[in-house]
């Protein structure tokens, strides 16, 4: 059964035009000619063809598949053989690549567009991604919310390291005041805390009083937070609360 130069195009998705070429450079010549002079392919020609696609989808110059496909020394299940050994490292090039755009996708979900790495980098063993289901669901619907996501979508990795600092700035001041015995409702301690709240205003969201109680109290009801904030000194997360809610009762909050 033989099959004429526009059947072929069909089946194989490639233009007359190609298969033309094909055949006025000797890579895939058809096997008949029709009594009027035209092109006809038998199933040999059509197996030769879906070799050169093969072959080309991966990236071999013309000349190259012609070499390939014309060397008397590779057989056929040679050939089955290399193909597998191209498509198994396409797939898994593939799959890195899908690893990667999955990252991406991640980070802007989260609205931090940085890679992998920038975000080790920044972040260290945190991953800000790891609760922005939670978050999304539980204050998903706010203003501070969609702020806090439009500022992220901005910033750059050196952006997020000035952040980092300036928190970790904040997060000395309250330990020093700790260690100097300065209770967590005096001046120096409830000026940290105006000093916390406008780091986050900066930063994240406009944080209100009240929204700065609810921080405070989250950072001792939920345990995540009092072993993240502790590590920098055991009680510090209550220190911080106690100081965050007097701060708020001088603003009238």
């Amino acid at each position: 059964m033989s099959y004429s130069v526009g059947q072929v195009a069909g089946f194989a998705g490639v233009t007359v035009r190609t298969l033309h070429h094909y055949d006025e450079i000797g890579l895939l010549s058809p096997s008949e000619r029709s009594h009027a002079g035209h092109r006809r392919y038998d199933d040999a020609d059509l197996d030769r063809l879906q070799q050169i696609l093969f072959y080309r989808e991966l990236g071999f110059p013309l000349d190259e598949v012609a070499s390939l496909l014309d060397d008397p020394d590779v057989n056929p299940q040679e050939h089955l053989r290399r193909q597998h050994e191209l498509l198994t490292g396409r797939i898994a090039k593939l799959q890195e690549m899908a690893a990667a755009v999955e990252l991406a996708m991640e980070a802007r979900k989260m609205g931090i567009n940085l890679t992998p790495e920038e975000k080790f980098e920044v972040f260290g063993d945190f991953d800000p991604d790891a609760y922005e289901d939670e978050v999304r669901q539980r204050w998903g619907d706010t203003e501070a919310y969609r702020e806090s996501r439009r500022r992220a979508a901005r910033y750059t990795k050196e952006d997020w390291q000035r952040i980092q600092a300036e928190g970790e700035e904040v997060t000395t001041r309250f330990v020093a005041l700790m260690e100097a015995g300065e209770p967590a409702e005096s001046e120096a301690a409830m000026d940290a805390a105006e000093e916390h709240r406008l780091w986050i205003s900066r930063s994240h969201y406009e944080c209100s009083y009240e929204m700065h109680r609810c921080l405070g109290e989250m950072y001792v009801d939920d345990v995540r937070f009092t072993e993240n904030i502790d590590k920098a000194k055991p009680g510090l997360a209550a220190y911080e609360r106690a100081a965050i809610l007097a701060n708020a009762a001088r603003h009238g909050a």
